[in-house]
């Protein structure tokens, strides 16, 4: 039976960069984010849902408007809600039945909000990435060229950090103190471990 783990984090804190290293190490990792924009776009029932929710507007040409549907949920938290209580059972199903199919020792769900979601409950074990708030902000900042207030906005949307790191089994530190590399092969290490452990349970 495949070690099913979690890798959660707050925006900006690097989960993306954390699962690309382990997919370097040849495990599979599922994006949760991106999965869920795929099933927005070709899940007929869940377009209609949202489409009745949320406007017309939700989709143009056939695809996910996510700008229209961003600036609907991130000032609201109710509509979030909602939002989220459409697509992350779809998601949930999804990932699950992904991972079922993987034929390595370990495989790896990447979510921002595996404890927001109730995800947790089908997973073996979480890795937490932790990065200081102002560098979270900093790069998401860079990344997706918006403002600070913005980021700080998606951010009250979310756990907060410390208290979601207290949450998870093992936390990478992503603060730029600290060398990425070396701590995600240990803790490789101990998920191979772990998963040949419970193969021989």
């Amino acid at each position: 039976m495949i070690l099913r783990i979690g890798l959660t984090g707050g925006i900006g804190s690097g989960k993306s960069t954390v699962a690309a290293i382990f997919e370097v190490l040849g495990i599979p990792v599922y994006y949760a984010d991106a999965a869920a924009k795929n099933i927005m776009n070709n899940n007929p029932e869940l377009k209609e849902k949202i489409i009745q929710r949320f406007g017309a507007d939700s989709y143009k040409n056939g695809e996910l408007n996510r700008s229209y549907l961003g600036q609907q949920v991130f000032k609201d938290k109710e509509k979030l809600a909602l939002l989220n209580s459409f697509v992350h059972p779809i998601t949930i199903r999804d990932g699950l039945e992904w991972m079922d199919r993987q034929k390595t020792p370990y495989a790896i769900k990447e979510a921002a909000l595996i404890f927001e979601s109730g995800s947790q409950k089908d997973l073996d074990y979480i890795i937490g990435v932790f990065a200081p708030e102002e560098l979270r902000v900093h790069r998401t900042v860079s990344r997706d060229k918006i403002t600070p207030e913005a980021v700080r906005l998606r951010m009250k949307n979310q756990m907060n950090e410390e208290e979601k790191m207290k949450m998870c089994d093992f936390i990478i530190d992503n603060d730029e103190a600290k060398a990425l590399l070396p701590q995600v092969i240990s803790l490789h290490q101990k998920l191979l471990a772990l998963s040949n452990d419970k193969a021989f349970s």
